[in-house]
């Protein structure tokens, strides 16, 4: 398990077959929320030369650790798919009542399946999740 707050500002490696280099720094991650998956779909980072954001699927990914994300492909997507921070965000229960902020994420890294979010107002379990956007990160009422 690692937090959001831990994967952000590591290296990102590229395979070894290529060099195993770093390619860039993880400004985020993105997670599928609408799909009911409440898993991180792609790593997002900005490379060292211009500073462009870039995104990888997360199948691109073999390993993320304390000190680095090493890739197993170098599958990057010059455009990135649209992207919601969860790190941040407003939270708020189905019925419309606001439930604090997003201050952490906790995801398994082999698996990539969101845990459990950490807000202003408590922990809130994985499978509360329901929908992301612009305004707010929308979670089931308990």
């Amino acid at each position: 398990m690692m937090l959001f707050t831990e994967v952000r500002g590591l290296p990102v490696l590229a395979p070894e077959p290529a060099g195993g280099g770093p390619i860039g720094t993880v400004s985020s991650l993105t997670v599928d929320v609408g799909s009911g998956s409440g898993a991180v779909s792609h790593v997002r980072f900005r490379d060292g030369r211009f500073g462009r954001e870039k995104a990888l699927p997360w199948d691109a990914v073999d390993t993320v650790g304390p000190g680095a994300v090493r890739l197993r492909s170098a599958a990057v997507l010059e455009t990135p798919p649209s992207h919601h921070d969860l790190l941040g965000r407003r939270v708020l229960v189905e019925t419309g009542t606001e439930h604090g902020t997003v201050l952490d994420v906790a995801f398994d890294t082999r698996t990539a399946r969101v845990l459990a979010l950490f807000t202003t107002r408590g922990e809130l379990p994985a499978g509360r999740l329901l929908g992301l956007g612009g305004y707010a990160l929308v979670v089931r009422a308990g």
